[in-house]
């Protein structure tokens, strides 16, 4: 959205706070021999001791509070009972929602306890691209130029990007124009980031798969050629130079 006025911008720091928050507590929270369905719920006790409410459900009646990925699944993994939590797990916790009108996402990657699947290299390439990413944003900037960036830092790691996943515009909805802000350069696209909106930077960085496919269910996507795929989200401000990150409560840096 355009940020015009303070009203639209404290509306989107505090709903971004709350998000932000919420990622940081689950993360937290996560233990192994918890189900997600358990960790969705704790979520959810959050989100609403807030006064906010969950975006997937309210948008696309997901079913669950947030999404949470394990191991294979590449995004919009449903919560589930029989879902069970294990060391080493690579765990992607997404979280977005509405507040007095307003939206905000942010997700990110980590991994269950000791890392004794070697999942760590994966996670942090996909985090230290999102900060470059990031970094590199202001009025003006292409696009495509973005993609570009998160591409080629993803070759340099080694790793691959999923490229019908997408960072977008949000604020007055969960997802607005721009709607595809891509992990890789499209040369046609010469749309250009806007000074004074806000937008959902995320990065989908692979192991092997480029397309993430849905299955049965409706909602869960895995790779298309398997292997692991590590997200990290923040919703930011653009201004003419460096962004706000306004969803910085999730401490992904910290």
């Amino acid at each position: 959205m355009s940020i015009t006025k303070e009203s639209e911008l404290i509306g989107m720091k505090k709903i971004s706070e709350v998000v932000g928050t919420t990622l940081r507590l689950m993360t937290e929270y996560a233990k192994v021999g918890m189900s997600t369905k358990e960790l969705d719920e704790y979520g959810g006790e959050i989100l609403k001791s807030y006064g906010a409410k969950s975006a997937p459900y309210e948008t696309y009646r997901f079913p669950g509070y947030t999404c949470i990925s394990v191991n294979e699944v590449a995004a919009h993994g449903i919560p589930s009972p029989k879902k069970i939590l294990k060391e080493g797990d690579l765990i992607n916790i997404d979280v977005s929602a509405e507040l007095d009108g307003f939206w905000s996402d942010n997700g990110g990657s980590f991994v269950l306890g000791r890392d004794i699947h070697n999942h760590q290299p994966l996670m942090d390439a996909s985090k230290n691209i999102l900060r470059k990413a990031i970094s590199a944003i202001k009025g003006g900037v292409k696009i495509a130029d973005i993609g570009h960036l998160i591409e080629t830092e993803a070759r340099k790691s080694g790793f691959k990007v999923i490229k019908n996943l997408a960072g977008h515009g949000v604020g007055r909805s969960l997802h607005e124009k721009p709607e595809d802000i891509l992990n890789y350069r499209v040369k046609s696209n010469t749309e250009r980031f806007k000074k004074n909106t806000t937008v959902a930077i995320e990065t989908f960085i692979s192991t092997t798969s480029t397309i993430a496919v849905e299955q049965n269910d409706g909602w869960t996507l895995v790779g298309n050629k398997g292997g692991f795929v590590t997200q990290h989200e923040q919703t930011i401000l653009i201004t003419d130079n460096a962004p706000v990150i306004l969803t910085e409560a999730n401490g992904l840096w910290a």
